[in-house]
């Protein structure tokens, strides 16, 4: 054995993992190039390296699960083009208004046919709320009401959705509080679908940088929007919300949360599916929120996220023998790698998944119902 093959394997039997062995969350190793690309290239090499065939494992879930418990992602560091990857997003803002739409375009823009098999009836794209739910559709639009119950919506209420996505939230709140939604995206696919299906409802989409929208709103709302917008910019984002909010109103985020604070995200992520991504931490939001806002109430259900992608997952396999004539086997082992290693990180507790309520300094304290 070569000495990274050597390393890798002692690696992964601190973790209970064994290379080549008999259970659903031991990796299979087709080629032996494979150790020394995850010793040169960490995360980015071990998630190339699937995508090319090099290995393969039937419980992915499973075997991020246990690689995360054992913080083994904090043990190989990776070469120099990783290091440079940090350094970048320390140096520069990688989520400037010049590079808003390049998630846009690189993911949410792959195709609505590829997302409306994947997601619930609503094309939620972000957490499911499972309580007292046993399926993906009630599960989202559970979701959906505790949104409306905890910004305590109204009907005629003005709401500003920044990263609407496929117009989920908006159509629910039209729908069953007469809100008026503006759903804001950098996706034309989405802004497309959702002013499609919505179209004889009070909302609208536009297609913008959440930093230049304009008018005043009743609650501002955000879900699966922060992990787009990058440390440098959380506090803008948070002038944005002060500065479209109105005086009594209700600010609003959900987004996936990180034990710790991080300049840059998991580089597989970032080069396949989340350019320019980041996963904010209690500190980071907490700091940018200081002189603005109240925080009044936190709620934490990651554990949640992780159904949630197996849900998605199941979705994405029976769905695939109609998929596969629009998209190759190599983004299938992408999309399968990225799905179950998001489910692995969520069961390891390695991601959190938060809901914030905020209102302003000064204000009373509002009535939000959190059940």
């Amino acid at each position: 054995m070569s000495k990274e093959e050597t390393l890798l394997v002692d690696l992964f039997k601190s973790a209970g993992v064994e290379i080549n062995g008999n259970k659903p969350y031991d990796p299979q190793v087709h080629d032996k190039k494979f150790y020394k690309q995850v010793f040169r290239k960490s995360a980015l090499g071990l998630g190339e390296s699937y995508m090319d065939g090099w290995w393969d494992c039937s419980a992915l879930d499973q075997f991020f699960d246990m690689l995360l418990r054992a913080r083994l992602d904090k043990k190989v560091k990776g070469d120099w083009k990783i290091t440079l990857h940090a350094l970048k997003a320390r140096i520069y803002n990688l989520q400037k208004p010049s590079r808003a739409y390049e998630v846009g375009e690189k993911h949410y823009d792959l195709g609505n046919n590829l997302f409306t098999a994947m997601l619930d009836k609503r094309m939620n794209y972000s957490c499911a709320y499972w309580k007292n739910t046993t399926n993906l559709d009630d599960a989202q639009e559970a979701k959906l009401e505790l949104v409306c119950k905890k910004i305590d919506l109204q009907p005629g209420m003005k709401v500003l959705d920044l990263g609407c996505g496929f117009g989920a939230f908006a159509g629910y709140a039209a729908e069953k509080y007469e809100a008026e939604v503006t759903g804001v995206t950098v996706s034309k696919r989405q802004v497309e679908l959702a002013s499609e299906r919505y179209k004889d409802l009070p909302v609208k989409f536009l297609l913008e940088d959440y930093r230049n929208v304009d008018g005043k709103y009743d609650r501002v709302i955000s879900l699966g929007f922060m992990e787009h917008i990058g440390y440098k910019n959380h506090r803008s984002y948070m002038e944005v919300v002060n500065r479209t909010l109105n005086e009594k109103g209700i600010s609003f985020i959900q987004t996936i949360g990180n034990n710790i604070s991080n300049q840059t995200t998991n580089a597989w992520t970032s080069k396949y599916i989340f350019p320019n991504s980041l996963i904010p931490s209690i500190a980071q939001i907490g700091k940018t929120m200081e002189g603005i806002f109240v925080m009044e109430d936190w709620h934490n259900f990651g554990p949640d996220y992780d159904k949630t992608l197996m849900a998605w997952y199941d979705n994405f396999e029976k769905a695939w023998p109609e998929l596969k004539t629009r998209y190759d086997e190599r983004f299938y082992r992408m999309w399968r790698y990225y799905l179950l290693c998001c489910a692995g990180s969520f069961r390891a507790r390695d991601n959190q998944l938060w809901q914030i309520v905020m209102s302003r300094e000064g204000s009373q304290q509002p009535v939000c119902r959190f059940s």
